[in-house]
């Protein structure tokens, strides 16, 4: 009985430094990773660079664990550009514009920030912003593909982690659009087949 009993708490400890090791800690601003999970059950890994663009990573790990962009959508899809979300919330094939929290500073070139040197390639998240340089909230992008004359004009803040992650992105990129429009949400590039944000999950290890 001893044995049985010294090998549950063996397994019990076991259980309890794994699940502490998950466990996010935001002021390890070195080791910041993410997972956006999605409702077909793909995953997109990736790594936020604190040290570029901190106001915006700080900005999207507060959404983030607010849980906000649970149940948002990709809702701008383009083949060879990017795939943008983090702004709406749809259900019956209707849209609502979710309420974000205070713009904030764009952390780029253009708007006086010289520390961020982060290319928009492959893989790379930014953040939407209207023609306000200061204008982001919660949605972003993800790249996918080169596209260098963002460079110095968004705030890019990150970028995937692994090939299948990438993947995921470009084939949501790939489906078909269409175009939006409806109680005062009017919408180019609206795919189809909607894709929601299940979960966005916070670690401090690669997933």
């Amino acid at each position: 009985m001893k044995k049985y009993l010294a090998i549950i708490i063996v397994i019990f400890a076991s259980f309890l430094v794994g699940s502490c090791s998950d466990k996010f800690d935001k002021n390890d601003t070195k080791n910041i990773y993410v997972q956006i999970v999605l409702t077909n059950n793909d995953k997109i890994n990736l790594e936020l660079y604190y040290d570029k663009a901190p106001l915006t990573v700080a900005n999207f790990i507060d959404y983030a664990m607010d849980g906000f962009y649970e149940g948002t959508i990709f809702h701008r899809v383009i083949s060879d550009f990017m795939i943008q979300g983090g702004g709406f919330s749809e259900s019956k094939k209707k849209l609502t514009f979710k309420e974000t929290k205070d713009p904030i500073f764009g952390e780029f070139s253009s708007n006086g920030y010289l520390e961020n040197t982060i290319s928009h390639e492959p893989g790379v998240i930014s953040m939407a912003r209207s023609t306000s340089y200061n204008s982001a909230t919660s949605q972003f992008f993800i790249c996918t593909a080169t596209c260098n004359w963002l460079d110095g004009s968004y705030a890019a803040f990150g970028k995937v982690t692994d090939e299948k992650s990438l993947n995921v992105v470009i084939k949501l990129s790939n489906v078909k659009t269409t175009t939006y429009d409806d109680n005062d949400i009017s919408l180019e590039n609206y795919p189809t087949d909607i894709i929601k944000i299940k979960k966005v999950k916070l670690r401090n290890k690669r997933f």
